[in-house]
């Protein structure tokens, strides 16, 4: 008995001694880390959520302690919300951290801009009270802005608009409203669109310079039968189209909202000094509303991080200068089934990298497919002009131009001191008539597989420098009709090739 009572003690002896002091929390002195002194919410909309931001609060010190209270300065008043240890709520009480050890606090915030005075709003995370007392300042920026949307009727169901009939002959409907008049957005603050936002026949949308047009995930605009977009940018103040999510990790990220759709005979657009970015396809025109004048004239415009197309043509007629575009899923410019297409000091590049891409650059052809009968159709219509003059068109594959054309229409193409991208490593295109390069009546004082020297295409920064091959490479021709480069930088003469005249890079 003496024995098994000297061993329990022993084992007791062993048990106490060697229980860690982390279970035994000691009050919080007021020495907590944190993994920032300051949260910085992106910008957000009224009413509109934030993004999920997270603080890491880190205990350094050898023994578990107890924070009394973790709560938001303006307590139940305040805009954000906090996430401590899997618990929502304003206000916590005795929360534990080990030793050595840390917590995360996930932090949103949903700000009615009515509701404040200033358009920076703060609060801070408050850590204990009195002489132990920490904190974590709170800032986000929120924008007012006019909402767009959709109607709902008495049951609930979300308004459509018709878009077409599908390949089985069933109405094709989308989530979106109609401007139902003449319609001006201008800069006196963002716009917000949810669903498609339709421009009724005989109506015209126009977009005063230095406006913003943030569209939602599905959402994009659509221009009816002989309605009209006018887009009014300026140099140093142009329209901005985006999607409605403003936080940084958002700012390069394709396909968050839906096109600019200009149906079947709409007619006269313009677009002028646009910056037009991450959409699921930036421009999409269909039909020639004539052929003596273009159903769409684009200048001075930047579109970038298209999932799919940057602008998509079909059977239309487009003239474009200035014009940018960047970082396509397929192509960066895409004129199919026909059409009239003029550009000139544009530059055409594609340095996608989120996935492989099937297309060039810049694609051309004068047919459509479709199947009948589980018999595919092949119908060609007439490409009527496909002219590009002192145009830089690159990218980070082989090949970037394909002119795919079939017999039965008219197949007219012109390409005069452009620098192309045509690496046709294994010789394949060689024989093939629409890649002889050396034939005049197509193609004339073009440079290809030179270096074009992009300041940096991962960001969209597409001016060239001093070592390119496009400078003072262009024909004089263009230089006289477009004088002004997209920064609006005199073109010498002879002038560079492409959108922008080049600079000299820092080193």
């Amino acid at each position: 008995m003496r024995y098994s009572l000297t061993f329990l003690i022993a084992l007791l002896l062993i048990f106490f001694s060697s229980c860690r002091k982390d279970f035994s929390a000691q009050l919080s002195t007021g020495d907590l880390s944190f993994s920032k002194d300051t949260v910085y919410l992106d910008t957000v909309f009224t009413n509109i959520g934030s993004s999920t931001y997270n603080l890491k609060v880190y205990n350094k010190s050898n023994n578990a302690i107890s924070i009394p209270s973790i709560q938001l300065e303006k307590g139940e008043n305040s805009f954000y919300r906090l996430n401590v240890d899997g618990i929502p709520g304003k206000t916590f009480e005795n929360v534990e951290i080990l030793a050595k050890d840390s917590l995360y606090i996930f932090i949103e915030t949903t700000i009615d801009y009515s509701q404040v005075s200033n358009p920076i709003y703060t609060d801070a995370i408050i850590f204990d009270t009195g002489e132990n007392k920490q904190d974590v300042k709170l800032i986000t920026l929120v924008k007012d802005a006019h909402f767009l949307f959709p109607s709902k009727d008495v049951t609930g169901l979300i308004e459509t608009i018709n878009i077409g009939i599908n390949a089985e002959g069933e109405e094709t409907n989308v989530n979106g409203f109609y401007l139902n008049e003449n319609t001006t957005f201008t800069n006196e603050k963002p716009y917000v669109i949810y669903g498609y936002c339709a421009v009724p026949e005989n109506k015209t949308l126009t977009i005063e310079a230095g406006a913003n047009i943030h569209f939602h995930a599905n959402s994009g605009l659509i221009i009816k039968k002989n309605a009209t977009l006018t887009i009014e940018g300026e140099l140093n103040n142009e329209v901005l189209i985006e999607g409605d999510r403003l936080e940084s990790s958002f700012s390069e990220i394709p396909g968050q909202w839906g096109t600019i759709w200009l149906r079947a005979g709409s007619k006269n657009h313009s677009i002028n000094y646009a910056i037009i970015k991450n959409a699921s396809a930036g421009i999409i025109v269909d039909s020639i509303g004539s052929n003596s004048s273009p159903t769409l004239t684009i200048k001075n415009t930047q579109i970038y991080n298209s999932s799919n197309f940057g602008i998509l043509g079909r059977e239309t007629n487009i003239k474009g200068e200035n014009l940018v575009i960047n970082n396509s899923g397929q192509a960066s410019l895409a004129c199919i089934i026909g059409g009239t297409y003029n550009f000139t000091h544009s530059t055409f590049a594609n340095f996608w990298n989120t996935s492989l891409r099937q297309y060039p650059s810049v694609l051309i052809n004068n047919f459509f497919t479709y199947s009948e009968n589980n018999t595919q159709i092949i119908e060609t219509r007439d490409l009527l002009e496909a002219n590009f003059t002192n145009c830089i068109i690159d990218g980070n594959n082989n090949l970037e131009l394909t002119i795919d054309k079939v017999e039965g229409s008219q197949f007219n193409y012109m390409f005069k001191n452009n620098l192309i991208k045509f690496n046709d490593v294994s010789n394949s295109y060689i024989d093939i008539p629409e890649y002889n390069f050396e034939d005049e009546s197509y193609y004339f004082e073009n440079i290809l597989n030179g270096k074009t020297d992009f300041k940096n295409t991962s960001t969209n920064q597409l001016i060239i420098g001093q070592n390119s091959d496009a400078v003072e490479n262009a024909a004089i021709s263009g230089t006289l009709l477009i004088p002004n480069d997209i920064l609006g930088i005199f073109r010498s003469s002879p002038a560079d090739i492409g959108a922008y005249q080049h600079i000299l890079f820092d080193n």
